[in-house]
């Protein structure tokens, strides 16, 4: 039996690709984003140019996160813009402990991730991006980490063009409710939500222009520029589940598919069987199937 789990994705930062499995009997994957396909990335223009306008605005640019794997990509993209100039070089503050918990665990295991971030060839001494030594990863020019709920609190209250990246990434709870309500009325700020968003979260409600949003009890304006970058998502989209399962040498015996809303589970299943020729089932909530020795 093999789980997928949160697939991944191909030629994407940070993380290796997707490691094909050759057989399974049974075969559990997800299907986030089995409608659809990410848009094409456009070496993350589309993330620079959220940045250089909120700066150019004089606001600050709240991008509520997922405190693993996310954060880590979100900061080698500010920095190689910054390397290569093409945003100004803002304050960068991540408020979120668990989010520093596993920038530490990033960091302490870069020989498992992508080339670009390999620690340095104690011989030839290059590093990711410019070929220099950096004793930080991830960091950015400016970047700065939060530590205590009062530093938090600080950083909600100012008022300076700064980058911040917060948890939850749905806008369900967490430090970035914080920052939302203080920066949501103002116009000159922007949110940016860099990953799905579930119906019936906060996030959801934001991605469809929702004019108010209740925070803490409270209707707060929604003044700010919602931005949406869905290729910077960390789940493989439909062609890249596809590609995948193409990677099994033999069809399991049952694909069963999860993690997806029902109009993509759907979509996917129709592909797989379509493409593939292969059995696959959808799990109601609740459902006990047995599987064959």
């Amino acid at each position: 039996m093999v789980f997928g789990g949160d697939l991944g994705r191909y030629g994407r930062p940070v993380l290796p690709d997707p490691v094909t499995v050759p057989e399974a009997d049974y075969l559990l994957v997800e299907s986030t984003y089995g409608d659809r396909i990410h848009e094409a990335d456009e070496d993350g223009e589309a993330l620079a140019a959220v940045i250089r306008e909120t700066a150019g605005r004089g606001g600050k640019l709240i991008i509520p996160s997922f405190a693993i794997g996310r954060v880590e990509e979100l900061l080698y993209w500010i920095a190689r813009f910054e390397e290569q100039k093409r945003i100004p070089v803002l304050p960068v503050f991540l408020d979120s402990p668990m989010a520093l918990e596993a920038l530490a665990r990033y960091s302490q295991r870069l020989n498992e991730l992508d080339p670009e971030l390999q620690p340095a060839d104690p011989e030839g001494g290059r590093t990711r991006r410019t070929g220099e030594r950096r004793v930080c990863a991830f960091c950015t020019t400016r970047f700065r980490t939060i530590e205590s709920s009062a530093e938090s609190r600080q950083l909600t209250e100012s008022r300076m063009p700064a980058i911040v990246i917060s948890s939850s990434g749905m806008a369900t709870g967490g430090r970035v409710l914080h920052h939302l309500k203080a920066a949501l009325p103002d116009e000159r700020n922007s949110v940016l939500l860099v990953g799905f968003q579930a119906a019936g979260t906060r996030g959801r409600a934001l991605l469809e222009g929702a004019a108010v949003v209740k925070i803490h009890g409270a209707e707060v304006p929604v003044r700010a520029k919602v931005a949406y970058v869905a290729s910077m998502s960390a789940h493989a989209d439909s062609s890249e589940i596809m590609r995948w399962l193409r990677g099994f040498t033999r069809p399991p015996r049952t694909t069963f598919l999860v993690h997806g809303e029902p109009v993509a589970m759907e979509a996917l299943a129709g592909t797989t069987r379509e493409q593939l020729g292969w059995r696959v089932h959808l799990p109601k909530l609740g459902e006990v199937v047995t599987l064959e020795g």
